[in-house]
């Protein structure tokens, strides 16, 4: 009997135009009718917005309580520490500001110490976004409007004036604005193969002085090997058994009793972690054995969540130290929705993979004790941030423009770099906009600021102060 049909034309799939470039273009500029560019200038606080000091105490709930007033002696440092660990006020904030309706991988706690560099996995150094624990796809403005009022607060912080503060801001979105639009002209893979080369960045650097320390502090950290370098630094030897040395509050084991029962959900733990990896690279890491593990407190935002060391050997000179840290869920997610993965730490691995050039060798995640979700990388990797504090105007432009060129290349790999460059459009129409709300904001933190010294001051919120 013949076939009045081939294989191939049963099997075909159904003819779809897609959409071209142009086209995709001419949607984000047709959004520009509903959200109005110059939309995004205003900064208003809503009615009955929550007040700072609750929100606080609310984000640090189910935290270690012991360590959450190390958490509020770091934010009561500046205005700038302080935002660094209020992104859950931001994010209440931005849901009552104008959005365009395009989302992507958002960071979701998008401000300039979050990017820096680090090695990748065939070992060249590029710099990107390197903490992504809130990360969640929402707006895309916010991410834009986070790491702009993060330059105002960090100029401020190094006493510029108002109009160099300003200037920063606009230089991030401008940067971002521009790479926008060069990513709308590629392909799709060619966007996923962009990089940004920590030798690219240097070379943006006007300042030779500047420079020279970028080139120093690079070949520093490409010189340094965990062997002879943090080995020593972080390990004792306790009856021959290499351990992680105590340097309490911030780096501590628990004690003896405790430790035990640790060790126990650490070993069951880890076997989770480990089925999370690929296949090839569980066979890498079915090389080393675990040795110890010690708490660790880490960043601003972060203090208070469980993190810990990890000293792993494949022989007593081959040491590998693994950074283990608690996901909780996205500050973003009250107000863009819930993340689509069971397990926080595996929301934080897929949005690194999604948001990051390229991402740590071993990042993968896993379940603690009590159903805590974790997410593992490597503690130290030819890592360099930004030492913010040293820089003149003219470089933090510089850190400026590099923070938002890859924030675009970011946004590009998961939403639609077209439909985004058209909104963006060709002239600093948004670059003015969302440097006006970057001050506006930067001020709002300021006040924010004063109602956290106010209730220390009261008694209301517990404080410990480092050196």
């Amino acid at each position: 009997m013949k076939r009045s049909t081939s294989t191939r034309t049963r099997h075909a799939l159904p003819a779809r135009r897609l959409p071209s470039r142009a086209e995709r273009m001419a949607l984000g500029r047709d959004l520009r009718n509903r959200c109005h560019r110059t939309e995004h200038a205003a900064w208003k606080p809503f009615a009955k917005r929550p007040d700072p000091v609750a929100l606080l105490k609310r984000s640090s709930e189910g935290r270690i309580p012991d360590l959450v007033p190390i958490r509020y002696g770091r934010m009561l440092v500046s205005p700038f520490t302080f935002y660094r660990g209020a992104a859950l006020q931001m994010a209440a904030d931005l849901a009552s500001t104008p959005a365009t309706g395009l989302r992507v991988q958002a960071c979701g706690d998008c401000h300039l110490m979050n990017f820096g560099a680090f090695g990748t996995p065939e070992r060249r150094v590029i710099f990107d976004i390197n903490d992504l624990d809130e990360t969640l796809p929402a707006p895309w403005e916010w991410d834009v409007k986070r790491l702009a009022t993060s330059f105002v607060l960090a100029a401020r912080d190094n006493g510029y004036s108002a109009e160099q503060a300003r200037e920063c801001a606009m230089e991030c979105i401008r940067s971002y604005r521009e790479h926008m639009a060069e990513y709308a002209d590629m392909n799709a893979l060619e966007v996923w193969y962009s990089s940004i080369d920590i030798d690219t960045l240097a070379g943006m650097v006007s300042d030779k002085r500047t420079q020279r320390r970028l080139q120093d502090r690079l070949s520093e950290a490409k010189g340094r090997r965990v062997a002879e370098h943090d080995f020593p630094k972080l390990v004792s030897m306790d009856g021959g058994r290499p351990i992680i040395r105590d340097n309490p509050p911030l780096i501590y084991h628990l004690r003896e009793h405790a430790q035990r029962g640790f060790d126990a959900v650490l070993r069951a733990a880890f076997a989770a972690y480990r089925e999370s990896l690929p296949e090839h690279r569980r066979l890498l890491l079915d090389r080393y054995r675990v040795q110890d593990i010690a708490h660790k407190v880490v960043g601003v935002g972060s203090v208070g969540r469980a993190c810990g060391i990890l000293l792993l050997m494949a022989d007593e000179s081959d040491p590998l130290f693994l950074q283990v840290k608690e996901a909780a869920a996205s500050v973003l997610e009250p107000y863009a929705g819930s993340s689509r993965h069971p397990n926080h730490g595996q929301r934080v691995v897929m949005g690194s993979h999604l948001m990051q050039a390229a991402s740590d060798l071993f990042l993968g995640w896993t379940e603690g004790q009590r159903g805590r979700h974790f997410y593992v990388r490597q503690l130290r990797d030819v890592k360099l941030s930004a030492m913010v504090e040293t820089f003149s105007p003219a470089t933090m432009r510089t850190y400026a423009d590099a923070c938002g060129w890859t924030l675009a290349r970011a946004h590009a790999r998961s939403g639609d770099p077209c439909a985004l460059s058209g909104y963006l459009g060709k002239k600093g129409v948004l670059d003015e906009a969302i440097g006006a709300f970057a001050v506006a904001y930067a001020d709002q933190v300021e006040r924010d600021y004063d109602v956290l010294k106010k209730a220390v001051r009261a008694g209301t919120l517990p404080v410990q102060r480092e050196a």
